[in-house]
């Protein structure tokens, strides 16, 4: 990450794995394109400040901030009052709350527009993903958690749209591929002319949108809750849901079962209001155990029931 050649690193590991990588890069003075939401999600009150220190460009990567960071450009400083990230909905956009008791892992993998990873693939079915991204747009664009809103845009065109103070609402629209994100971090601030092909509105015909289900989503709101608090308690959420995540692609836990689990982590969870590094990561730690105790008596209670 801190090799001497680079002038800008692309940081695309997985998970809290990617904080420390990305960290080396930016005390080697690079410049980051952030394509790992967690190295914000849990590292953002020790990322920015190393970010402001050393004087580098955070560009991200992650689509929806992307096209934030698009619409951005020739913006004046206060000019921005709301951010608006898409979500598509995920696996179970279209299933009613009631057959969620029902979901199997065959299902929760089925995204209906992106091909990614399988973890992510089930955040985006829990919508964590999306609130772990209101976490990261908190801390690229410092705007407060109320000014920070998800709405369902079910064919996945528009990756996200910013407010203006006088209300103008301006969108960047695309395929949903990470072709474009990519590119743009890699050559910003320049526009390089690409062969793919355009985007055509006609043949898209209508783009939809609708408010997310706060039964169907709750690990929506933990996310909400978690970077409200703020401290070590966004590490927390984020670390227990790579490890309960882990185990639900095992078959070890019911879909339903991933906000129980995460809810009563991060209950359990004594927060620190002003983490360094080394509280952070062992929050980190201390919340991959926790899992597994928590999901430990959720199974004996079932057993005893």
């Amino acid at each position: 990450a801190a090799y001497g050649a680079a002038e800008l690193v692309v940081t695309g590991i997985v998970g809290c794995a990617g904080l420390l990588p990305t960290l080396a890069a930016i005390e080697a003075g690079k410049d980051i394109a952030l394509a790992n939401k967690e190295t914000l999600v849990a590292g953002g009150p020790v990322v920015l400040p190393l970010v402001q220190k050393h004087g580098i460009h955070l560009i991200p990567v992650d689509s929806e901030h992307s096209a934030i960071f698009q619409c951005l450009q020739g913006v004046p400083t206060g000019g921005l009052r709301r951010i608006i990230l898409t979500a598509s909905g995920g696996a179970f956009r279209d299933w009613p709350v009631e057959k969620l008791s029902e979901v199997t892992l065959a299902d929760a993998l089925k995204h209906p527009n992106w091909v990614m990873g399988r973890k992510i693939t089930i955040d985006s079915a829990t919508l964590m993903n999306k609130g772990l991204e209101v976490i990261e747009a908190h801390w690229l664009f410092g705007l407060d958690y109320e000014a920070i809103d998800i709405v369902i845009h079910p064919q996945s065109i528009i990756h996200s749209l910013i407010e203006l103070q006088d209300t103008s609402v301006l969108a960047q629209l695309g395929w949903p591929d990470m072709h474009l994100p990519l590119l743009y971090g890699l050559s910003w601030p320049e526009r390089i002319p690409t062969p793919w092909d355009p985007l055509d509105l006609v043949k898209l015909s209508s783009l939809t949108f609708k408010a997310p289900d706060h039964r169907k989503y709750p690990c929506m709101q933990l996310a909400y809750t978690a970077g409200r608090i703020g401290g070590t308690l966004p590490a927390v959420l984020n670390a227990a849901n790579e490890a309960v995540v882990a185990l639900f692609l095992e078959e070890r836990l019911d879909f339903q079962q991933i906000p129980q689990v995460l809810e009563q982590v991060c209950e359990q969870h004594h927060c620190l209001t002003d983490p360094t590094l080394e509280d952070i990561l062992t929050a980190d730690q201390w919340a991959r155990v926790q899992v597994l105790q928590v999901v430990e008596t959720l199974q004996a209670r079932v057993l005893v029931g």
